[in-house]
């Protein structure tokens, strides 16, 4: 009698592969069933439906976004609900209220007031170009000797300044005393003129740069040193030395490059929307940090008529007397010019962000969102800025924590919220 479980015609090695196939398929569909409902949870979970008009972010780590509450995956403070429906513009920046009260954003609104009285530059002690000089050779020669060999020393006007050794100029001396010597042997009745011929080698070696009292010491030796003493012609500090002892210098080469430090220039630099602001007949003050504070009453000089189009940046420059040479080029100063108040709408300098192409304030245009917009500047104080154009009286400009909304604008859109603006 056959069991229930044979298969009639069959050996037992096929049984038993015919057990295995259907092991292997009841295995096989139980995988197949386990992965559509692995997939279909996976597709349930992303056809939840999220709000598209709130998303929740990290006051700390602003570059978080999530669509559900929760905290952040980075400092783990817990996420503030943004509502993108409040309109955040593609040239605005929205934050939250945590985001302003921890980024100290405070606003104020624009409106008239006064501003004038004085304008503060920043400056630097130069020289007075004007008071420059230098000391060049008048004959072509070596030099032997440099009597003054170190920058900054102090060469008064008639002091021995260098030795020279010139062919030319011993050529020169030599026939100022063989004129010599022929108009004492020659009287005056013979046809030659020596006296007009000893006038004219004397005015040779002047014009050289030899004095009377070198020509009287040549004419009672009646010999010619191979050497010749040439003195400074003006009084100053050395400035530049481009000789060197054993040199050779050609008939005016510089020897050395002096300036008088009795009066010096302060240059500050002003923008181009405050020159209409200096008074070139008014009174200039300048102040000296490193002097405590020191005032000197002086002069404006100069105005650049040129303004470099990169920075637009012109240069002012004040005359300031050097009493006792206390003072010294390069030492930092301020230019304080008076000018008339006028009434105009005003700024705290702190609010206007400054670089190469122009300036900028926040302005708020909503709750919490704010806008860059590009200004003229006018005159500034020392604590306030006048605004020409780009604001109206009634802005609510960002006073505090501008720079932090300029970091925070570039860092969301990854763009400069200046480019492509113009006044």
């Amino acid at each position: 009698m056959k069991k229930n479980n044979d298969v009639p015609g069959c050996s037992t090695t096929i049984k038993h592969q015919w057990r295995r196939t259907l092991v292997h398929k009841i295995l096989l569909g139980a995988m197949i069933a386990s992965l559509i409902v692995l997939v279909a949870s996976c597709k349930s979970k992303q056809q939840t439906p999220v709000n598209a008009d709130t998303y929740y972010t990290c006051s700390m780590d602003p570059q978080v976004i999530e669509y559900k509450p929760g905290k952040c995956p980075i400092c783990h403070m817990e996420l503030t609900q943004v509502k993108k429906s409040q309109g955040e513009k593609a040239d605005e920046i929205l934050l939250s209220a945590q985001q302003i009260q921890l980024g100290n954003i405070q606003t104020d609104t624009l409106r008239n007031g006064t501003i004038g009285d004085q304008l503060v530059l920043t400056a630097t002690l130069n020289f007075d170009q004007s008071k420059a000089s230098s000391v060049s050779s008048r004959v072509m020669g070596r030099i032997e000797k440099l009597y003054f060999k170190d920058m900054g020393e102090f060469i008064r006007k008639g002091s021995p300044l260098y030795d020279v050794y010139s062919e030319e100029l011993n050529s020169a001396k030599q026939e100022y005393l063989l004129a010599l010597e022929r108009k004492k042997i020659f009287t005056d009745e013979t046809a030659i003129d020596f006296g007009q011929l000893l006038e004219s080698a004397k005015n040779k070696l002047l014009l050289w740069g030899m004095n009377e009292t070198q020509l009287r010491q040549l004419a009672l030796g009646k010999k010619a040193s191979a050497t010749t003493t040439f003195y400074s012609s003006a009084s100053g500090y050395i400035t530049a030395l481009p000789i060197r002892e054993g040199d050779y210098v050609n008939e005016g080469g510089t020897i050395v490059n002096l300036a008088d430090l009795s009066t010096l220039w302060a240059e500050a630099q002003v923008y181009s929307s405050q020159l209409s602001s200096v008074d070139i007949d008014g009174a200039a003050t300048v102040q000296l940090p490193d002097m405590e504070g020191k005032e000197i009453k002086g002069k404006m000089e100069f105005v650049n008529p040129e303004i470099s189009p990169d920075t637009r940046i012109n240069l002012v420059r004040v005359s300031i007397p050097n009493t006792g040479n206390n003072l010294r080029p390069g030492m930092p100063a301020y230019v304080v010019l008076k000018s008339r108040r006028r009434a105009s709408l005003t700024l705290p300098i702190d609010a206007v962000i400054r670089d190469g192409k122009g300036a900028t304030v926040w302005v708020r245009t909503g709750g919490s969102s704010f806008k860059s917009r590009m200004v003229e500047l006018g005159l500034e104080s020392s604590e306030r800025v006048e605004i020409k154009s780009g604001l109206n009286a009634g802005d609510v400009v960002v006073i505090t924590g501008a720079y932090l909304l300029q970091s925070e604008y570039i860092f969301k859109k990854g763009a400069n919220p200046m480019e492509g603006m113009k006044m």
